[in-house]
């Protein structure tokens, strides 16, 4: 019996996958420096009506700055959102280095933020959006059994902006952004077979890996390893 072309094509596209692209740009206006107890923490923009930065992408960029023996100390953002109740949330969080300024002249504010030994403050701005979609896939249930058959696709956009901001002098040090585009695809023969593109996934491991060598990178301008 010979298989319809469109069987054909689908088995085809299953074993290629979904694939994604990374752009990652980056500006730095100042040198970074990390004493021993020095630390850091990653924080996401949710002033938006439209949308909030994921928390999910926060903590994904926070492990990879701190991994590879990186060195760097990263306080989990929901422990200091919430020991700092209410300067960080949302309606009062600081938008520019000098509104935190204004802040920390609040002395209980200060002191608490001086307990966690903090130096920069990373704030990530952005999500990923599904920004089209094309097929169909159905499923039935019949006497003899049922399955799924059809094809999908959607694209996605991550777009995602860090600002590094000096705790101490109260500056913005760098910043550094990543753009991720893929497709994935639902090719469905009886069973759908999802091809995920990790467009969010591989947004973070950019972003978290070029921070990183921000805050690893020795005097004479190369990466620790």
């Amino acid at each position: 019996m010979k298989t319809p072309e469109y069987l054909i094509a689908l088995l085809s596209l299953a074993s290629l996958g979904a694939c994604t692209s990374v752009t990652i740009d980056e500006y730095q206006n100042a040198s970074t420096e990390l004493g021993s107890n020095d630390r850091i923490v990653v924080l996401g923009r949710r002033h938006s009506a439209e949308y909030e930065t994921e928390p999910d992408l926060i903590s994904c960029v926070a492990k990879t700055i701190s991994s590879n023996s990186s060195g760097v100390s990263v306080i989990p953002e929901k422990q200091f959102v919430d020991e700092l109740y209410p300067w960080f949330e949302p309606r009062m969080a600081p938008m520019q280095p000098k509104r935190l300024a204004a802040l920390i002249k609040e002395p209980k504010l200060k002191q608490k933020i001086d307990e966690f030994n903090l130096r920069y403050l990373v704030w990530i701005d952005g999500n990923t959006q599904t920004t089209n979609s094309a097929g169909s896939v159905g499923c039935a249930i019949g006497p003899g059994g049922g399955g799924c058959f059809g094809f999908g696709s959607w694209d996605e956009k991550s777009d995602y902006e860090a600002s590094v901001w000096d705790y101490q002098k109260q500056s913005l040090v760098a910043k550094v952004s990543a753009d991720a585009k893929g497709t994935s695809y639902m090719p469905a023969l009886v069973v759908p077979i999802p091809l995920l593109a990790r467009v969010q996934s591989n947004a973070c491991k950019g972003l978290g890996s070029q921070l990183r060598d921000i805050f690893v990178s020795d005097p004479s301008g190369g990466a620790q390893e």
